[in-house]
């Protein structure tokens, strides 16, 4: 069960009007990708997806899951076909029972829509059947400063889980939750008809499920998971992401071994890089056109850089034209920008207008989706441009019907 209906607000505005597990990772993929590649090369016979927010873009993309060779094995659950919404992670499983017990299983895996890695689900569960665990919670050691951010476990020495603390202030571990979990069936069935019954209950796995069932079996036992994860829920996780796809050698590849990750292709032209150019440590995919300086970043396909213009330390999603002499640092750019002639973002003087508390962690901005920005605008560093605005002067923004991100950007038609 692959839960992919979430709002992911700390994205801003690359979630406005795409759902979250959509958002472009490295170029060619979607964050998705992960989770159904995973599913695959784990050979998973039944996989439902449930969807809930902007879920019609999620239903086009992943189609029959044919994409990741799942044709027959992939089945959308959304919560419009009920006559709720779905009000938490565990309510949106229990909503589905009636699909799960048509299938009968012994054990069911519970997933995330929104992370990156690759896992063989197998050893989790050949983990689990070892431990005969009611419960099974894939988990990572992760920094003593980020555990705030995470389920926090405590385990004894036969990896038992003994303690669990959401997200807690200060934290007696650096276990952290993955967000994957595998539970007996007719454990997980049980107590999700109680939780539902439970006035006070947020429907939540972390929350209410496994706190309940820490005091009620010995059974819950933490798989630990040794390799890459990141949960891209914020824009500096997602940014930070990408740059480890860069650093030499690279924490994380998307291709190179044979747990590839597959995605929905779209064929382009080969991309250019003409010869006064300079590309240096930087990811470019298809059809990707660089006159200017591109260094320690990835691009998306379609991407126009002009004479003159420098993307450093940035991500640029695809379809985005950016201006001659424009400067870019530290950056996200979504898609269907335009970025001007002079226009300097991550600059250290620039307009504090835009200036967010979405991105107040980190030195890293973000353009929206369809957002333009003009001639020598000066954006400062955790500027935040909300999807289909355009920044005039860096003090006033409006919208504009040739920068909602539904129109055509403005250089379309220069590339076949």
């Amino acid at each position: 069960m692959i839960l992919a209906g979430g709002r992911g607000e700390r994205l801003g505005s690359l979630t406005s009007r795409l759902a979250k597990p959509l958002v472009h990772y490295g170029g060619n993929h979607r964050i998705i990708d992960f989770t159904l590649s995973n599913c695959c090369h784990s050979r998973i016979n039944a996989i439902g997806v449930l969807t809930q927010h902007l879920s019609t873009g999620m239903h086009a993309y992943i189609k029959d899951g044919s994409v990741w060779n799942l044709a027959d094995r992939v089945r959308i659950l959304p919560a419009e076909r009920k006559s709720a919404r779905y009000r938490g992670t565990a309510d949106a499983v229990y909503q589905n029972i009636d699909y799960v017990d048509a299938l009968s299983p012994r054990h069911v895996l519970i997933l995330s829509g929104d992370h990156i890695y690759k896992m063989d689900y197998n050893d989790m569960l050949a983990f689990h059947e070892r431990n005969d665990a009611d419960m099974t919670i894939a988990s990572v050691e992760v920094p003593l400063a980020e555990t705030s951010k995470y389920g926090i476990l405590r385990t004894d020495g036969d990896g038992r889980v003994i303690e669990f603390k959401e997200k807690p202030e200060c934290a007696k571990s650096r276990l952290a939750s993955m967000g994957i979990y595998i539970f007996k069936w007719d454990v997980l069935r049980k107590r999700l008809i109680e939780d539902k019954n439970e006035k006070d209950s947020k429907n939540d796995f972390g929350h209410n499920i496994i706190p309940t069932l820490l005091a009620t079996t010995q059974g819950v036992f933490a798989y630990r998971f040794c390799g890459y994860w990141r949960d891209v829920g914020t824009v500096e996780s997602l940014w930070e992401a990408h740059m480890d796809l860069l650093r030499d050698p690279p924490r994380f590849s998307v291709r190179g071994d044979t747990w590839d990750i597959f995605t929905v292709f779209r064929a382009r032209l080969p991309g250019k890089v003409s010869k006064n150019a300079s590309v240096h440590n930087s990811l470019l995919s298809g059809a990707c056109s660089v006159k200017g300086r591109v260094e320690r970043s990835v691009l998306s396909d379609s991407v126009i850089v002009s004479d003159g213009a420098e993307v450093t330390d940035s991500v640029i999603m695809p379809n985005v034209y950016i201006g001659p002499n424009a400067r870019i640092s530290r950056a996200i750019v979504g898609p269907n920008a335009n970025i001007m002639r002079g226009v300097e973002i991550g600059s250290e003087n620039g307009a504090d207008t835009y200036v967010s508390d979405l991105l107040c962690s980190s030195d890293v901005s973000l353009i929206g989706p369809g957002a333009g920005i003009f001639e020598n605008v000066r954006l400062q560093k955790k500027s935040h441009v909300p999807n289909g605005l355009s920044v005039e002067d860096g003090k006033h923004a409006h919208a504009r019907s040739d920068y909602s991100g539904k129109s055509k950007p403005v250089w379309e038609g220069l590339l076949l």
